[in-house]
């Protein structure tokens, strides 16, 4: 059985993963929303600035993960907090703004999913998305290696297909596009320094490693992380100043019904 999510790992890269939460929601076009929705809100991080920016509307915070969950509703009491399937959710009524950071990438068949999520907004709402577009990275192609090599492979045949690979945006924009006056799609490529490769290891651990580390035992996952570090070490050298830089490519993309 999966382990849930870690609330405190994950908080540890707090700036870095923020920057993105900041970056989407200064292209989202409104003023006054009356209901808005973070799915995948996790600990509230992505909560907490749209509960500032717009604090006369109703925000709700959807998640699959109990911990994460009371972690959020500690840090923003007095904001509803649910538990429900992205894939699956839908609200009572229209909603204003749908705010998804870096959740979809764990979401399939995104040809079904764009579609419905855009017809849970009220006319003139918005479907606000950032998603890492890192598969490709060392980072990630790094761990499916390894999970292919014994004695890793047979617990860890399946683990590349936790995630959802992300359509390119001329794909991406011919979903969209049918259910919406208006699309943007960018993509921004963040370099982090960190302290070093186990900065980048434990940086991953909180969310792409799951996959890869849940199914195996105690033995094969100490096993795993020593050998995930070792060429993490490898692919991304030390700069002039002793840190490493960690490249992370994210998709983003605000679609207006």
């Amino acid at each position: 059985m999966a382990q849930d999510w870690q609330p405190a790992l994950y908080a540890r890269y707090g700036d870095e993963r923020l920057q993105p939460v900041l970056d989407l929601l200064a292209r989202v076009p409104f003023d006054r929303p009356r209901r808005v929705v973070d799915l995948g809100c996790g600990a509230a991080a992505s909560t907490v600035p749209l509960v500032e920016r717009w604090p006369e509307a109703e925000v709700v915070g959807l998640d699959t993960s109990p911990a994460m969950l009371k972690a959020a509703r500690e840090r923003l009491p007095g904001t509803a907090f649910v538990q429900g399937d992205v894939a699956t959710w839908a609200p009572a009524e229209p909603v204003d703004l749908l705010f998804a950071n870096a959740v979809l990438q764990w979401v399939p068949d995104h040809g079904a999913l764009l579609p419905r999520l855009m017809g849970l907004l009220a006319p003139g709402g918005a479907l606000a998305v950032q998603m890492p577009d890192n598969l490709s990275e060392p980072s990630h192609a790094l761990m499916r290696e390894l999970a292919a090599e014994a004695p890793f492979a047979a617990a860890l045949r399946d683990a590349a297909g936790a995630r959802t690979e992300i359509a390119g945006s001329d794909r991406l924009y011919d979903m969209l596009a049918p259910h919406a006056a208006s699309v943007q799609i960018w993509r921004t490529v963040y370099h982090h320094p960190l302290a070093g490769p186990d900065a980048i290891v434990e940086m991953v651990r909180s969310t792409g490693l799951r996959p890869f580390l849940d199914p195996l035992g105690e033995a094969d996952r100490v096993a795993y992380l020593a050998r995930y570090t070792d060429r993490i070490a490898a692919a991304y050298p030390r700069r002039a100043d002793g840190r490493v830089l960690f490249r992370f490519p994210r998709l983003f993309f605000v679609a207006v019904r």
